[in-house]
């Protein structure tokens, strides 16, 4: 069955590989069609047998790989409780399976990428980046006044160290493109026009390995992680209706989305959702 997300998603499998392209304009707001859409075609992916690697882009027209969760999925004026539940269950599930996904995947970021972009990328393999100056990466959510997902907490910390994280997580960094690759968030800078190319070339020579050795090894540096993970979707979902209908959470989201509308139809760099 489609899904009604299916919409926002291009999917291209050329020669083992499936080019994911989201594209929800304008600037790829995450809303709960896109993570269910996400999940469904994961799901896909690892049951088509020629399937060996996901590579996951933007196919908007501006350069942004996705502005993160959609504020209005966490506005809890403009959502409710059961809906909130479906948004982080499909939210959870999808990058739990993502990052413990025996598929080869690697993220390709041109422009900014904060918060739910961010996580989505932090679960690949790898990161290969445009080297442009709007490509910034980062768990931003404290600017916005609410906590990182902790799932996305422990995914940097293990991508970057424990004190770097905390220091980026509390201070709501976006990291700049050299920053990042200093740090290990991207793993290569490339021409914004090579971009698409070195992606698909990287999935190509990997996806040459000896794919369940691949696999198991991948495994076992994961799955406890994604396991907990996946299982603590139904309590983080209470958890966070807990704080997204708090008076200070819907005070904080209030003044963002007035920013946003402010801002629309204004040319400027999106300002994260989550």
């Amino acid at each position: 069955a489609m899904t009604e997300g299916a919409k926002y998603l291009d999917v291209l499998v050329l020669d083992g590989v499936a080019v994911v392209s989201i594209k929800r304009e304008p600037v790829n707001s995450m809303n709960l069609g896109v993570w269910e859409a996400l999940l469904d075609n994961l799901i896909k992916m690892e049951r088509n047998r020629t399937v060996k690697a996901i590579v996951y882009r933007s196919g908007l027209k501006r350069d942004v790989f996705t502005a993160g969760n959609d504020i209005k999925e966490l506005y809890a004026p403009f959502t409710s409780k059961e809906r909130n539940k479906k948004f982080w269950l499909a939210q959870t599930t999808f990058l739990a399976r993502l990052y413990k996904t025996p598929l080869v995947t690697i993220a390709e970021i041109r422009g900014a990428c904060p918060a739910g972009g961010c996580i989505l990328a932090m679960c690949c393999d790898h990161r290969i980046a445009a080297d442009i100056k709007s490509t910034k990466i980062g768990l931003n959510e404290v600017a916005l006044g609410i906590m990182p997902p902790l799932y996305w907490c422990k995914v940097m910390s293990k991508l970057v160290g424990h004190g770097r994280a905390e220091a980026y997580l509390k201070n709501a960094i976006m990291l700049d493109r050299k920053h990042a690759l200093a740090v290990g968030l991207f793993d290569k800078l490339v021409p914004l026009e090579d971009l698409s190319a070195v992606t698909f070339a990287l999935a190509s020579s990997l996806i040459k390995l000896p794919t369940t050795a691949r696999a198991i090894t991948k495994s076992v540096m994961r799955k406890s992680l994604a396991d907990a993970w996946e299982g603590y979707g139904e309590e983080e979902a209470a958890i966070t209706w807990a704080e997204l209908t708090k008076p200070s959470t819907i005070r904080a989201l209030k003044r963002v989305l007035s920013r946003l509308s402010n801002n629309k139809g204004k040319s400027r760099s999106p300002r994260s959702k989550l």
